[in-house]
């Protein structure tokens, strides 16, 4: 009986095991592969393709760090403008974040259920500096990510072929620089 039971619960284990470790990207990027390669998608949902997929976690992992850090913004820096900057981040990415909610949701995409682990350490680190230390070190980590994501929705304008999701990306690209350019704006006047 015990040897029915073990050999009943070991592939239970193993799935268990192969999520263990994996921060919620990996995670969600996981759990797209095995959709796409069991093909499944109900009557409901609409059939996306890998580039697609992979840019709405993308999306989804940076945007929730986004609004963390503009939260992080509101409760440590000592500048105002550093705090309004991050009341915009708030606004701005909890928008986008609920657009890429709801384009997942109809392609029957997960989605990180929190921010990867890189992402993570990002918001850890700058949670330990405070005051203009915290200001300055916030303000330099929001110019590297805005040219990064408008690099990363750049490229997605080019290789994603749902058209939905090629409208979102292209009418957030001017949001996000918008952002650069305040991020930019900010550091200068904080030297």
């Amino acid at each position: 009986m015990k040897k029915r039971s073990i050999a009943f619960a070991l592939p239970f284990l193993l799935l268990a095991c192969n999520n263990e470790g994996k921060d919620s990207v990996e995670k969600a990027d996981s759990a797209n592969s095995e959709k796409m390669d069991s093909n499944s998608t109900t009557s409901q949902t609409l059939k996306t393709d890998e580039a697609s997929s992979s840019f709405l976690v993308k999306a989804a992992d940076g945007g929730m760090t986004e609004v963390r850090l503009g939260e992080l913004a509101q409760q440590k820096a000592s500048n105002k403008k550093v705090k309004d900057y991050g009341t915009m981040l708030i606004h701005d990415h909890s928008a986008a974040n609920d657009k890429v909610k709801a384009l997942a949701a109809q392609r029957n995409v997960t989605l990180p259920d929190g921010p990867g682990n890189d992402n993570q350490e990002k918001i850890d680190k700058l949670a330990k500096r405070t005051g203009k230390d915290f200001d300055k070190a916030f303000m330099d980590a929001m110019q590297s990510d805005h040219k990064k994501d408008i690099d990363m929705f750049k490229d997605a304008s080019g290789k994603v072929n749902d058209a939905d999701i090629k409208s979102f990306v292209d009418n957030t690209i001017p949001t996000l620089q918008m952002h650069l350019d305040s991020a930019n704006a900010i550091r200068k006047a904080l030297k």
